[in-house]
């Protein structure tokens, strides 16, 4: 006489999780952030911060400079990967030479007059339009990004794994018992900005792995995987 695994009195509700692989440029929103934030304080506290042409001139090179930092931060993280160990130490050696140069510089002024008066006469200055513009521009991107991925993700039932995919919703089928998931984290940047990672799935029946890079808050998409995963083991007892 065979019985089967310990089952609930009601059944429970069929539980499916979303998959989706966004590009790169989603990591832009730190500089879309800056813009509007930037657009906005020179479009009206500009005027009334700057009493002066040379004020506002001052005022508005801060706002250029506070600016370029965030955007060059940015483009760092999309154009390179940062593991965990080589990260920090870069981060902290490059905090360590700058904030050295600053200190050598305005102690010393006369070490190198062209440099510093280079710094000096540096003075990046935009209004509000240009930082309007960009922050419209990214805006675009990422609307066209998130209406993209509609077409192109991955979902994971109790019984299958599927792909939705192109216009016409395509959909290719994939065994979900015994899929293996593997997570990385290959930049600990993105991970910061997004929580995102790369997920490699191991259908039994395919003898290619399914590479997802830069999916969201990876760790909160992991556990749920495994609780699903675990759901679906059954346990056989036989009672003679």
């Amino acid at each position: 006489m065979a019985e089967t695994a310990e089952a609930s009195s009601a059944p429970a509700p069929v539980e499916k999780i979303y998959l989706v692989s966004y590009p790169k440029v989603i990591m832009l929103y730190p500089t879309l952030v800056a813009s509007l934030v930037m657009g906005l304080i020179s479009l009206f506290a500009g005027p009334a911060a700057a009493d002066a042409a040379e004020a506002a001139g001052t005022f508005d090179a801060m706002l250029g400079l506070i600016f370029l930092g965030v955007f060059t931060l940015n483009l760092i993280v999309l154009a390179f990967d940062f593991p965990r160990t080589t990260s920090l130490t870069l981060m902290f050696f490059l905090f360590a030479v700058g904030f050295g140069c600053v200190l050598l510089f305005r102690s010393y002024p006369d070490l190198l007059p062209n440099v510093t008066v280079f710094l000096q006469q540096l003075k990046p200055i935009a209004n509000a339009d240009f930082y309007l513009t960009i922050f419209g521009i990214l805006t675009v991107i990422f609307i066209c990004v998130f209406i993209g991925v509609q077409f192109d993700y991955w979902e994971i039932g109790p019984n299958e794994l599927l792909h939705h995919h192109g216009i016409m919703s395509n959909l290719k089928r994939y065994a979900a018992p015994q899929l293996r998931v593997e997570k990385e984290i290959p930049d600990i940047f993105e991970y910061l900005l997004l929580r995102s990672g790369r997920l490699i799935l191991h259908p039994s029946n395919e003898p290619r792995a399914i590479v997802l890079d830069n999916v969201p808050f990876i760790g909160w998409k992991e556990k749920k995987i495994t609780k699903l995963l675990g759901a679906l083991q059954v346990r056989v007892r036989t009672q003679n």
